[in-house]
């Protein structure tokens, strides 16, 4: 494997759309309402985003190195980590000091934004560089203390799309934080789906997250409920939040979800089969930020 493909592996890029379609579907929803969008604004916003995602990517590898990655009997493309470090192809030194350059970029971008009139970006910027850092850094490691799916709902959705929305707009509105609620529903689906098979690795660690504190069968309950939850949403944006119909159009997300849940119930979590329910509850938060992102801008290109 070549030098580039093992820094993209760490970076775990694939999972941007967790950061990037939050950001994108703000921007939809602040091109509806104004008619005009600034591509710079959008472009700072979505490369700050990125890198702070990133950066937390790898400084979760790298704490995790330590704990319950090297413990982990069953990783996937989708969990137990890039498994660089484990496999001796990047130090973890090296991984921690990549984490710190994209924490960086995310912080200089957020400066551009506030030199560009945005003076709340400190505040939603400083929660997003928290979130990336005390998710995984001792000694706080909200993620082992049950505190991680929280800080991964929020993060990646209200928080998120109410900071990009503002960034476009220059308001602080509440509708800013309400249409990140569907995909806050799926990325916290991912985090925990992705923790069923790592539970074995995860209790020997003492990684107490959600999932470890609950058990599989409850568990899988609030699995189903977090990815049924953005359905629900969508009539809460389009009849309380008076968004337009279009979004309705995200409902397209809905068989894969079941398909997911099905699938979860059935599949033993330490099976090699379990990766594709993995898969299933990405691509349902991918399907579903794409057309809530595009709806937004049709709506916005059709008023």
């Amino acid at each position: 494997m070549t030098s580039a493909k093992i820094f993209l592996q760490a970076l775990r890029l694939p999972f941007l759309t967790g950061s990037l379609l939050p950001v994108l579907a703000a921007a939809g929803l602040a091109h509806w309402q104004n008619h005009s969008l600034d591509s710079r604004l959008l472009l700072l916003t979505l490369l700050g985003v990125g890198a702070l995602h990133l950066g937390g990517n790898l400084l979760n590898d790298y704490y995790d190195s330590f704990g319950s990655d090297p413990l982990n009997l069953y990783p996937s493309p989708f969990s137990g980590g890039s498994r660089v470090i484990q496999n001796q192809e990047l130090s973890a030194l090296t991984v921690r000091n990549l984490a710190y350059g994209f924490l960086l970029v995310g912080v200089a971008c957020g400066l551009c934004l506030i030199y560009l009139g945005r003076l709340w970006v400190a505040l939603v910027g400083a929660l997003g560089l928290l979130a990336a850092y005390l998710y995984s850094a001792s000694p706080v490691q909200l993620m082992s203390l049950g505190l991680g799916e929280l800080t991964i709902f929020l993060a990646f959705g209200p928080v998120l799309s109410f900071g990009a929305y503002y960034v476009m707009t220059g308001d602080l509105k509440t509708v800013g934080l309400a249409i990140g609620l569907p995909l806050a529903f799926l990325i916290t689906a991912i985090l925990w789906i992705n923790e069923f098979p790592d539970l074995p690795a995860d209790v020997a660690a003492a990684k107490h997250h959600l999932v470890a504190r609950l058990g599989l069968q409850t568990s899988r309950w609030l699995y189903a409920a977090l990815m049924l939850a953005p359905f629900a949403c969508l009539f809460f944006l389009v009849e309380i939040c008076r968004l337009p119909a279009h979004l309705f159009a995200c409902l397209v997300a809905l068989p894969l979800a079941l398909h997911a849940l099905r699938a979860a119930w059935r599949t033993d979590p330490a099976s090699p089969d379990f990766v594709a329910v993995q898969a299933q509850t990405i691509k349902t938060h991918f399907v579903l930020g794409l057309t809530q992102t595009l709806a937004l801008f049709y709506a916005a290109f059709k008023s």
